[in-house]
């Protein structure tokens, strides 16, 4: 019998049914595809929002949309996101062999699994992941873009940087793999704040400053993490996009914000 971490959030951050999730996610790719420029380079790694689909789905999208032209070549993804419900030290691996979604099953990547393990800041837990949804709301995402591929899903919880850099650099692979981390911004000022802050956030995030706070982005840590192994290997930021809740489906005197950001790699100057 294989151990399946069963979907918590589906009917609630998006449709529970898969023809209407399917739909969902279509219909917001198309809208995106619209929207910016398809990159002639695949990204590397991709921030990307986590709240419920009517509030950060046409934002998540931007940077979903990027992946299309790489269907068939990115095979495994490695996806961090941070600890909503059940705090930990480290990064927690949800200790199961597949991730179920209303669009079927998701494997994880064993071999991945066994080399993370090694590491001191990398745990098991099923606990931290049965409830979060930083992670979950992105794999339909990833199953309405990508065909065949592993992934590698990690809760992460009070890290360092470093630490989650190094998980990154373990992971990096070459263009079969891909980097995503699930984060929103600002969480609940007024609108008008809440622009402001954010856009300070996604400024500091196209400099690779890796000095992020948890009130700045909810998934500080693994962004920063990104950041400091972006510089490592070159990696250039784009922002596809940035908006907040008051701007699709909330009111505005409470607002969270979202950013779409891809990373991809430099081309060499050819002289």
């Amino acid at each position: 019998m294989h151990a399946v971490r069963q979907p918590a959030v589906a009917g609630a951050f998006y449709p529970g049914q898969a023809a209407e999730l399917l739909r969902d996610i279509r219909t917001l790719l198309t809208q995106a595809m619209g929207q910016t420029d398809n990159q002639a380079t695949t990204p590397k790694a991709i921030i990307v929002p986590h709240a419920g689909y009517i509030y950060s789905g046409s934002t998540a999208a931007l940077a979903y949309a990027q992946l299309t032209a790489a269907r068939h070549s990115i095979r495994r993804v490695v996806l961090l996101g941070p600890a909503h419900r059940v705090p930990v030290r480290g990064l927690a691996l949800p200790g199961d062999d597949y991730l179920a979604t209303p669009l079927g099953e998701l494997e994880v990547d064993q071999a991945a699994v066994t080399e993370l393990v090694k590491l001191p800041q990398v745990v098991v837990s099923r606990a931290v992941h049965a409830q979060e949804h930083s992670l979950e709301v992105q794999l339909p995402f990833l199953q309405a873009v990508l065909d065949d591929f592993t992934l590698v899903p990690l809760v992460v919880g009070d890290a360092t940087p470093k630490e989650v850099a190094e998980v990154l650099e373990l992971l990096w692979g070459g263009p079969e793999t891909l980097l995503v981390i699930s984060s929103d911004l600002s969480h609940y000022l007024p609108y008008s704040t809440a622009q402001q802050v954010d856009s300070l956030t996604t400024q500091a995030i196209l400099h690779l400053d890796d000095r992020l706070t948890h009130q700045q982005a909810c998934g500080g840590t693994p962004i920063n993490g990104l950041l400091l192994a972006a510089r490592q290997h070159g990696l250039q930021p784009e922002l596809l996009g940035q908006c907040n809740s008051g701007d699709t489906a909330g009111d505005k005197n409470r607002v969270v914000g979202y950013a779409a950001v891809a990373f991809t790699q430099e081309a060499p100057h050819v002289h």
